[in-house]
């Protein structure tokens, strides 16, 4: 049925690369979403009214929320694919963040709202009014509700869209309220046992906790996420893999929207090599990768000294005792001036975000210690750094 309803909606759907298709994969999925929602909401809406169950209620005003959520990523998946501007020179990618956070905050307060209903369903019960023919509808929406979140995470992952993922995981919240409904319909005809107050607070209590996950999906990116430490790894790897570079560093990956992400890199150069040799390699990856990936790469070139005996035995040397200290710990950006009386070593240290202040010192102090037995004359000027990818 997913499949149909793209190829019958979306023009040239397996470009999921183009903006235009992205755009249309997301009117899909909100118009599909606001249709089913207000079908479930009808539904409920006059089966919880009839047997005067709260947690039918809940339920169908949680569906209506849903709705009006579809309705807020048509918005916002529309000016997201808006396009680059003089005062948004990378997009307008993330309003489909802003969109998926707006919904959040809808399901937070529609939970919020019906755990104080179940409350006072829970000190004040009233009496409710079985029927089978209720119980299949509600059966019913399930499968609605089921096909729905299966539909969008299938798209959402298509077109790795975090509205779309975020209207998957509510549709799936949605099947287990609904099911917990039903399980308290029957235990009150089987047993006389209304505990639909309690059900009820479950069930809000649920889309409370589904609002707050789906806020907290959404601002990640909002707020400058880790990236993905595949995407990471690929990056380093392709810029590594020329000839003329020795190494890469300091790689981060700033991200404008699902589909528009920058990076940038220092790429190490042997220091030998003519300067506009070193430079148009800078300027040919840069084209490539962004070619290939769609990333937007900027590369900072570092001259490294591939010559000097010395200078590459100390670096090995100290590369050694930083990864013997401790193996979580990096360094580059390895200098070296020597003078009869003094030797500055100059390095960046990448040390994780669990080193404080205090284990960093302790650390520094005890590498410059086993530095200055092998050569009392060594001075090292350290820069502390940390790692922007995957520790």
């Amino acid at each position: 049925m997913t499949d149909i309803l793209v190829k019958l909606f979306v023009k040239d759907y397996e470009k999921i690369d183009n903006d235009k298709v992205r755009t249309a994969y997301g009117i899909l999925a909100s118009i599909v979403g606001i249709l089913c929602n207000i079908l479930l909401f009808a539904i409920k809406a006059v089966i919880g009214t009839i047997m005067g169950s709260i947690a039918v209620v809940a339920d169908a005003f949680n569906n209506l929320s849903d709705a009006f959520s579809s309705i807020i990523s048509f918005v916002g998946v529309k000016l997201a694919s808006r396009p680059a501007d003089r005062e948004h020179p990378f997009g307008h990618g993330r309003y489909e963040y802003i969109a998926a956070f707006v919904v959040a905050c809808m399901v937070i307060e529609v939970g919020f709202t019906f755990v104080k209903s179940a409350f006072d369903k829970i000190l004040n019960p009233e009496a409710m009014a079985f029927s089978t023919v209720s119980v299949i509808i509600l059966c019913l929406s399930i499968l609605i509700k089921l096909w729905l979140g299966l539909f969008n995470r299938k798209l959402g992952r298509r077109i790795n869209s975090s509205v779309m993922k975020a209207t998957s995981a509510d549709a799936m919240g949605d099947v287990l309220t609904t099911a917990a409904t039903i399980v308290s319909l029957l235990i009150y005809r089987l047993f006389d046992l209304n505990v639909d107050g309690f059900v009820g607070m479950i069930v809000a209590v649920v889309v409370v906790l589904a609002g707050v996950n789906i806020a907290r999906d959404t601002i990640r990116p909002l707020l400058g996420e880790r990236p993905d430490p595949e995407i990471y790894k690929m990056l380093e790897t392709k810029v590594q893999s020329y000839d003329g570079i020795v190494g890469t560093h300091d790689l981060i990956i700033h991200n404008y929207g699902p589909t528009r992400s920058m990076a940038t890199i220092h790429a190490e150069v042997p220091s030998n090599v003519d300067i506009e040799t070193s430079h148009e390699l800078i300027d040919k990856i840069e084209r490539e990768v962004t070619k290939d990936t769609g990333i937007f790469l900027v590369i900072h070139m570092d001259p490294v000294n591939m010559e000097d005996p010395v200078v590459i035995q100390w670096r090995k040397r100290i590369y050694a005792m930083i990864h013997e200290m401790d193996e979580q710990v990096t360094a580059h950006d390895f200098r070296m001036v020597r003078g009869e009386k003094q030797i500055n070593l100059i390095f960046d240290l990448v040390v994780p975000y669990s080193y404080d202040s205090g284990k960093i010192h302790a650390f520094t102090d005890a590498l410059e210690s086993k530095i200055r037995k092998v050569d009392r004359r060594c001075q090292c000027v350290i820069t502390i750094d940390h790692s922007y990818g995957s520790e």
